[in-house]
């Protein structure tokens, strides 16, 4: 019933969009004549934009400079699963950089949400990263996807990218970084990564519980699976499949800082009607990502829930993987950096820093750590500090254990 409202209210959306695009075609001609025709064909515009969208936008990296040289970027889709394809930014270059796997969150956003991350890491290493896929697109007939998969495909990546790699985890996937690397410690996987760098990652949510952690813990786990998981209809490739749905979570995640939200589509409206294209388009671009939602296999939903935000698995080094305990403390040659936020109200400062306190057989010189000053969650991928106070740190730390 929660898929089929929403799927009623897109093809609603749908008609509102095509009546703000032929409303915009009328009035945009007329625009010199001023008020109010141009706030009527702000408004069209602001139709235009009704709805989310399923639709992974493009990455859009093109070129990248590489010392004094701008060189081609292509994708390359090296590794794929029904869940997920293993994409590298393939540069025209001759020269060998460190291998990096950059990990996105599933947490109802396509991995495009971390392209600014790829862009900065882009010239000084081969980067890979975990594009994942629409769990509503994918065939009951190719299996369930749960925590442990999570974790299966990020050590099977690793070993398809060969040894020597590093990896970069951003926020939720932390957690499963931090296991894989555990995993191929345990087993001592020549693939093992040289280095992890944990980016706004909930290790530990005990430490300074936020918001999202303390709604997690507000509940039991099956008021979760009966009022957050819906089933795909079968209008949908994934038909049948049980999957918690992505416009819940941006839902959520708007409610948060609703007040925010609201004078965001304020702003462009105005925007829009005084003719402020560069200001426009800056919000348009934003909200062109943060409305394109994919939905989460609602096993690994469930699973992350109970696992990292109810009962602080890993954060007890009480954690398994396929039914085999991984012992933190098996991580002895892969360097370990943690990057917090100091206003992140996502993920609190002390959570993500708790990974040196499960990765004791570490010496001193494989370990650091940053906080970085004036920045929240997002703040700590992307952005002006991202780019120019973090990633020289975090470009440091990887070129010091390549």
């Amino acid at each position: 019933m929660l898929y089929d409202a929403f799927d009623l209210q897109s093809d609603l959306a749908q008609q509102m969009r095509g009546w703000g695009r032929l409303l915009d075609s009328a009035w945009s001609p007329w625009a010199m004549w001023g008020e109010p025709i141009n706030w009527m064909s702000a408004g069209a515009r602001m139709m235009m934009r009704t709805g989310l969208t399923f639709a992974r936008p493009a990455y859009g990296i093109e070129t990248v400079m590489v010392g004094n040289r701008e060189v081609a970027v292509a994708e390359e889709k090296v590794e794929v699963t029904p869940f997920g394809t293993l994409l590298r930014f393939r540069k025209d270059i001759v020269t060998e950089q460190p291998k990096v796997l950059v990990v996105a969150p599933l947490s109802g956003h396509f991995a495009t949400l971390l392209r600014a991350t790829v862009r900065t890491m882009l010239p000084d290493h081969d980067v890979y990263i975990t594009d994942w896929h629409n769990a509503r697109d994918v065939p009951l007939s190719d299996g369930v996807f749960g925590f442990d998969d999570y974790v299966a495909h990020l050590v099977g990546f690793l070993q398809t990218m060969g040894e020597g790699s590093h990896i970069v985890a951003v926020c939720q996937p932390a957690v499963q970084a931090l296991a894989a690397a555990a995993v191929m410690a345990q087993t001592k996987d020549p693939a093992a990564p040289r280095s992890m760098t944990l980016m706004a990652g909930p290790v530990d949510c005990r430490v300074n519980p936020t918001g999202v952690n303390e709604l997690a813990t507000s509940k039991p786990i099956e008021w979760f699976e009966q009022n957050l998981i819906a089933t795909v209809p079968s209008r949908h490739k994934g038909a049948g499949r049980k999957v918690y749905p992505g416009f819940v979570q941006v839902s959520a995640f708007m409610s948060m800082n609703a007040k925010r939200h609201i004078q965001g589509h304020a702003d462009l409206f105005w925007h829009f009607a005084n003719g402020e294209v560069d200001k426009a388009t800056a919000i348009e671009s934003f909200y062109d990502e943060y409305f394109a939602v994919l939905d989460l296999a609602a096993d690994f939903y469930l699973e992350t829930v109970k696992t990292v935000f109810q009962d602080y698995t890993l954060a007890k080094n009480e954690l398994t993987w396929r039914g085999e305990a991984i012992d933190m403390r098996a991580v002895r040659r892969t360097a370990l950096m943690t990057v917090e936020g100091e206003r992140d109200d996502i993920c609190a400062p002390g959570q993500t820093m708790a990974a040196h306190d499960l990765c004791t057989s570490l010496p001193p010189y494989m370990r650091t750590h940053h906080l970085q000053a004036g920045v929240g969650h997002y703040g700590v991928f992307a952005g002006r500090k991202w780019e120019n106070q973090i990633y020289p740190q975090v470009r440091n730390f990887i070129q010091s254990h390549a």
